[in-house]
């Protein structure tokens, strides 16, 4: 038999979820004809046969993960991969998890010490109930028994938990890496926006903005490589875009922002954000950005500190706008105030480089076009 594996999907990414054969043992395949869907962390994804045969077994069922290399699809004839049996399996997260000292997903500072006798632990994998998540009331910080029927009675009333899965799993281990790894502060500040148009649009002036910012401060629009201790400045601005759906957060990319017009901008952020909607945004417009922004106070809020993911250095947020009484010549004025969060690696970035960088920034926002 042939066995066609799970290919690199071109995300750096290590496993995939099935959502739908297309498919099913003993049909006649042509060669491209769509054979299944994935989730991958970013997008859904089809999968073309890449050869005309008839199969003779399917590996995995809709809901399981798939790792890189792992078997998909089995077709008669010689050649190629001997099955060697499927790998193809649920994962479990955050159940059954009985360590002496666990680690936080993503390691670093977030890991708890875990102190149970072995009988504990034992009811504690009889009840299922991950000893991470008991709040222990025994003599310095014990888990007692107690503790944990008490927490298995709390998880039965809860019902069933929903295992993180393609967008919203991605983002837990990328928030969980940012908060190990990035040394984060933020500088807030306001931009008055009184002298712009009626027709002005927020996120394009934004984006004109933050790249004002980094033509004052490059050093903001880069890559960190913490382990190395080595840092890209980066010449052309490819700006991730946060955009909220239901599936969880996408940060799909507007490359080269500083040589494209306001109609270009406000077609490429269009046509993303339908294609994020429909989960078919292709996966290189979803990685490699050098810098970020968050207009979320399209949403509510007008401070926030955004979480910058590694290796860039830098996200801008944008708070709702709203008016506000100014002192104008002396006198009280009602102006519309537009909040900046900039949130910045003190690792390699300075805080009077974050300051130039949000002074930038509020300058060219406060031009009347």
């Amino acid at each position: 038999m042939k066995v066609f594996k799970l290919p690199d999907l071109g995300e750096g990414l290590q496993e995939a979820e099935i959502v739908e054969w297309h498919v099913k043992a003993g049909d006649e395949l042509r060669a491209d004809q769509p054979m299944l869907s994935v989730e991958t962390a970013k997008a859904i994804v089809e999968i073309p046969s890449p050869y005309a045969g008839r199969i003779a077994k399917l590996f995995g069922q809709p809901g399981e993960i798939v790792h890189l290399g792992a078997p998909l699809v089995a077709f008669e004839g010689e050649g190629g991969d001997t099955d060697a049996g499927t790998v193809v399996g649920h994962m479990d997260v955050g159940r059954q998890v009985v360590h002496e000292a666990p680690a936080a997903l993503g390691g670093g500072a977030g890991a708890v010490s875990i102190k149970a006798m072995p009988a504990v632990r034992a009811l504690a994998r009889k009840l299922d109930v991950d000893l991470a998540m008991v709040t222990p009331s025994g003599p310095e910080g014990v888990i007692t028994a107690a503790d944990v029927q008490r927490a298995a009675k709390t998880l039965a009333e809860l019902g069933p938990p929903e295992v993180l899965r393609g967008v919203r799993r991605a983002m837990a281990q990328n928030m969980a890496r940012a908060q190990s790894e990035v040394a984060a502060a933020t500088v807030i500040d306001d931009a008055d926006i009184h002298a712009w148009s009626a027709h002005a649009n927020v996120t394009i002036r934004l984006i004109r903005a933050l790249a004002a910012g980094c033509r004052v401060e490059p050093g903001l629009n880069a890559w960190f490589d913490g382990h190395a201790g080595r840092r890209h400045v980066l010449a052309k601005i490819d700006l991730g875009i946060a955009v909220d759906l239901p599936e969880g957060l996408f940060v799909p990319v507007l490359r080269d922002i500083v040589h494209r017009d306001a109609a270009d901008l406000r077609a490429g952020l269009d046509r993303m954000r339908a294609d994020i909607r429909a989960r078919r945004i292709p996966p290189e417009e979803l990685r490699n950005n050098t810098i970020t922004l968050s207009n979320f106070g399209m949403i509510a809020g007008k401070y926030a500190a955004p979480i910058v993911v590694p290796p860039t250095v830098a996200i801008l947020g944008a708070g709702r706008i709203h008016e506000q009484v100014v002192a104008q010549d002396g006198a009280p004025a009602v102006h519309r105030i537009v909040p900046l969060s900039l949130t910045f690696d003190h690792r390699v970035v300075t805080g009077g480089e974050a300051a130039r960088f949000l002074a930038a920034v509020i300058e060219d926002l406060e031009k009347p076009q």
